[in-house]
C-alpha cells in the first residue's frame, strides 16, 4: 500500500476514497488529472454514482490505466430511494472489507454522496467543489442543503476558479482556490502536428473549433447566428451531447458536430483549426465556472475567442490573452481580426510566459501541502486532547 508522509519521518498508510458526479470514462478533466496523480501515492478508489438494472444490487470494480480503482454501483431499478442509498452503503462497506480499506481520506465531488457515506470515519474529508452543481441543469433540489453539511463536515476545501472562491470563502475557514491547470507538453503537441484526423480533413478553413461537453452551458444560438451571418467559416463542435436533445442543435451546412474524442486525440484536432471559441451562455449554470479548455487552448497556440466568462475575463481576456466577445457581431468582428493577423509569435511569447507556472503537477503539489498541513494539524490537536484527558 502507498503513503502519505505526514512528516519526512512519520510515513503514515493511507487510501483516497472519492465520490464524484462525473464517470471516469466521460470526459477527461479535473478530476482525472487529480486524482491520477494522487494514484501515484494513494490506493485510488473513484466512487461514482449508481447505475439501474434489473438484476441484483453489485459493485463493478476494475482498475484504470492510470492506477485508480473505478467503483460503479449498479442497483435494482426496483429500489426506493432510500433502499438505494441502504443498497449503496452495503456495497461499500464490502468494498471496505474486501480491500482492507481501513485507514483512509475522504475527497468529494458532489455533497450528494454524503447519503452512502456518512456512516464511515475517515481520517481528513476533502471537498474539491469544482462547480457550482446546484446550478446545473437537472441538479437535485436537496443539493444545497447537502452542500451545507458538506461544509461542516469538511476539514479542506478546494473551489476550481476564483469567482467560486469569492461566494464560498466566509463558509469555511480552510478554503483554497485551484482554478484548472493544464498538462503543457500534451496541448502544445497541437503546434506540431501537421496531419488532420480523417473526419476533420474534409472541412475547409478558416476552421473555428470547441471541444468540451455539449449542454445547457453552451449558447449553441450564438453559433448558430455567427455561422448563418457568415457561411464561409467552419465551426467543429467536439464533444458528448448532454442534458439536451441532439435534434435541438442547428445544424446549417458549415457546423460540424464530431461527437466526443479522446483527451489523447484533442492535439491533433487542434492542431487543424485556425481559431478556438467558448461560446458559453451567460447564466447561473456558468456564473462561477472556470473552463479547463482556455489554458489548454492556449497552450495549443490557438487564438481565443470567449464570452465574458469571470474567470476567463480574469486573468486571461485583462491580460489581452483571451479576446472576449458577447454577442455575434462582437465574436464577428474578433474571428475577423484574428485572421488578418498573420504573426502571432509577440501574443505566444505573452502566453508561454503566463502559462508558465500553470500545470497539473504544481497544482497537485500545492494541494498535497494543504492536505498534510490539514491532517497534522487535526490530528496534532486530537492528540493533545486525548493527553490532556488523562492529565
Amino acid at each position: 500500500m502507498n503513503k502519505l508522509y505526514t512528516t519526512p519521518t512519520n510515513p503514515v498508510t493511507k487510501d483516497l476514497v472519492c465520490f464524484s458526479h462525473l464517470r471516469w470514462n466521460f470526459v477527461y478533466q479535473r478530476p482525472q488529472h487529480l486524482l491520477s496523480r494522487f494514484a501515484k501515492h494513494f490506493r485510488v478508489f473513484f466512487v461514482e454514482e449508481p447505475i439501474s438494472h434489473d438484476k441484483s444490487n453489485n459493485l463493478q470494480v476494475a482498475l484504470s490505466e492510470e492506477n485508480v480503482w473505478i467503483i460503479v454501483p449498479y442497483l435494482n431499478n426496483q429500489l426506493s430511494e432510500i433502499e438505494k442509498i441502504n443498497a449503496q452503503k452495503d456495497l461499500l462497506n464490502k468494498l471496505f472489507r474486501n480491500m482492507q480499506i481501513d485507514s483512509y481520506l475522504f475527497w468529494y465531488y458532489t455533497p450528494m454522496a454524503l447519503s452512502i457515506s456518512d456512516h464511515f470515519d475517515p481520517e481528513l474529508i476533502v471537498y474539491d467543489c469544482m462547480d457550482e452543481l446546484s446550478a446545473f441543469k437537472f441538479a437535485p433540489p436537496e443539493l444545497k442543503l447537502r452542500e451545507v453539511e458538506m461544509f461542516l463536515k469538511a476539514d479542506l476545501i478546494f473551489t476550481g476558479g476564483h469567482s467560486l472562491y469569492e461566494v464560498k470563502k466566509s463558509k469555511h475557514s480552510n478554503i483554497h482556490a485551484f482554478p484548472s491547470s493544464i498538462e503543457k507538453e500534451h496541448f502544445s503537441l497541437a503546434r506540431q502536428i501537421s496531419v488532420d484526423p480523417s473526419d476533420q480533413y474534409h472541412i475547409p478553413h478558416p476552421r473555428i473549433g470547441f471541444f468540451g461537453v455539449i449542454d445547457e452551458r453552451m449558447n449553441i444560438d450564438l453559433v448558430a447566428k455567427i455561422a448563418e451571418q457568415k457561411p464561409e467559416w467552419h465551426f467543429v463542435m467536439i464533444g458528448p451531447v448532454v442534458k439536451i436533445d441532439p435534434e435541438s442543435l442547428p445544424r446549417p451546412n458549415n457546423i460540424h458536430y464530431l461527437g466526443g474524442k479522446t483527451y489523447s486525440e484533442l492535439p491533433a484536432y487542434l492542431s487543424g483549426w485556425d481559431i478556438a471559441i467558448i461560446p458559453f451562455a451567460l447564466n447561473e449554470s456558468t456564473q462561477f465556472i472556470s473552463p479547463t479548455k482556455t489554458p489548454e487552448y492556449l497552450s495549443a497556440g490557438k487564438p481565443v475567442i470567449s464570452t465574458s466568462i469571470t474567470d476567463v475575463v480574469n486573468p486571461y481576456g485583462i491580460n489581452k490573452l483571451v479576446s472576449i466577445a458577447d454577442t455575434p457581431e462582437e465574436f464577428i468582428t474578433c474571428i475577423q481580426s484574428e485572421l488578418s493577423q498573420a504573426d502571432k509569435s509577440k501574443w505566444l511569447e505573452e502566453v508561454d510566459a503566463f502559462l508558465a507556472d500553470n500545470s497539473w503537477d504544481n497544482t497537485w503539489k500545492k494541494m498535497l501541502h494543504h492536505i498534510i498541513a490539514t491532517y497534522n494539524e487535526k490530528h496534532i490537536t486530537n492528540q493533545k486532547t486525548k493527553e490532556q484527558a488523562y492529565v
